[in-house]
């Protein structure tokens, strides 16, 4: 088994909080707000920023303008989720305007390759983050297993880039912060 986080864990505060939330709020509604606080700040927004930035170009989210989410927010659950579709109103909008099918369709996101660098350009640095000796100098850390899977993911028997991903930025941090 890899453990990383002691007993009580960050994910079980998170989930503390987001029980309180949903008791206050609902559920939808908590889930709705903890995306907007967390995942779409510290995940989407992040990505579009450097990847436009990465180009010379600076995005503007639209559907992000303070007095859209203020009115937004005001709205019934009821009025916004309907037949388990979400976006309700931004689907109408869309139907009526001869654009529903650009709402339809399945999303088309973009991933970062971390699986197909971690078998080549960031090979090296894993290596040495992933070696028998660094692993076990945490204490905390199975290393057998991990050894397994980082040679399992470099075959290309299996796709463990997530596990590995999270180890090796433990492991950066250990190795950084350890004194």
């Amino acid at each position: 088994m890899l453990y990383l986080l002691p007993e009580e864990s960050s994910f079980d505060l998170f989930n503390a909080d987001a029980v309180r939330l949903s008791d206050k709020l609902g559920i939808l509604e908590a889930m709705q707000y903890i995306d907007s606080v967390t995942y779409l700040p510290d995940d989407i927004l992040t990505k579009v920023d450097r990847a436009s930035m990465a180009h010379g170009l600076e995005a503007r989210v639209p559907l992000l303008d303070h007095r859209l989410i203020e009115y937004a927010w005001q709205l019934p659950m009821r009025v916004k989720v309907k037949q388990g579709k979400s976006k309700w109103i931004l689907r109408e909008i869309a139907s009526r305007h001869n654009i529903g099918d650009l709402i339809d369709r399945p999303k088309m996101g973009f991933g970062v390759p971390i699986d197909h660098w971690l078998r080549q350009q960031l090979k090296p640095w894993a290596e040495d983050l992933l070696s028998i000796e660094n692993l076990q100098k945490s204490g905390l850390l199975n290393a057998a297993n991990i050894r397994g899977r980082w040679q399992e993911h470099l075959s290309g028997k299996r796709d463990w880039h997530p596990h590995l991903w999270n180890i090796l930025m433990f492991q950066e941090w250990f190795v950084q912060y350890k004194s």
